[in-house]
């Protein structure tokens, strides 16, 4: 255990992302037999909204991430005529660039916890706060004052939807080339929670959320949640690709 809170906090060393907050949250509360403060994003579960149907609902479609988790920067949008829920905009961004017809966005405003439509938010971008999916943080608000209240005790620039759009676009590639490489090593670890704890899986998945659904309803690796989870449905959906 020890040496996986090493490898944890290694990953905090190359950059800051949430599947690694997710793991080292998982992996102190296992050592430590206590639960932990939730991080800033996170929200519980009864008071997130879930817009997206389906068995893998409560999971990014891009990244797998824990949607409650990381609840304070969900971003909603048709996809394809398809309700999709992301746990960032990075990853929004990601689907946006797959040249699927994505309309109606919507973001979660952190003062209401209600999701809103981004044409009538402002965002706070660069503030102290965790970034989700990114080195740069930003959370979204219903009204400017908020906005500004919140800049002004956490820093970071306010600024509409399309301008951090935008600025997310600029980084998308460098971004998620970074988020690739962490996904590998957390795989890795993966790989080893899976040799030790599971009993073999023989289906090929299409994404992490898959992954998860599978791992929280068939149960192979018995009760598992937060860091053990994402790491082992990581390994599972990138082991054939």
């Amino acid at each position: 255990m020890k040496k996986m809170l090493m490898f944890i906090s290694a990953l905090f060393m190359i950059g800051s992302s949430s599947f690694a907050e997710e793991m080292k949250q998982e992996m102190n509360e296992t050592q430590t037999g206590k639960k932990m403060p939730m991080q800033f994003q996170a929200v519980s579960s009864d008071k997130a909204q879930i817009l997206q149907e389906g068995e893998n609902k409560m999971y990014c479609p891009k990244c797998g991430m824990t949607l409650p988790m990381f609840y304070k920067t969900n971003h909603a949008a048709n996809v394809d005529g398809k309700v999709e829920q992301f746990c960032s905009i990075h990853c929004l961004a990601e689907r946006m660039a797959d040249g699927v017809k994505v309309t109606g966005i919507k973001v979660v405003d952190n003062t209401t916890l209600k999701f809103i439509d981004v044409l009538r938010s402002w965002y706070v971008v660069g503030s102290t706060k965790p970034g989700t999916m990114s080195m740069t943080s930003k959370y979204a608000f219903g009204k400017k004052s908020d906005a500004e209240k919140f800049a002004k005790e956490f820093g970071g620039k306010v600024m509409t939807f399309y301008a951090v759009l935008d600025s997310v676009k600029s980084t998308l590639a460098t971004e998620s080339a970074m988020i690739h490489e962490k996904q590998a090593m957390v795989a890795q670890k993966g790989e080893m929670m899976y040799k030790n704890m599971c009993t073999p899986v023989d289906v090929n998945f299409t994404s992490t959320a898959e992954a998860k659904t599978y791992l929280t309803t068939q149960k192979p690796c018995g009760d598992i949640e937060g860091g053990q989870l994402q790491a082992i449905g990581i390994y599972l959906n990138l082991r054939n690709k």
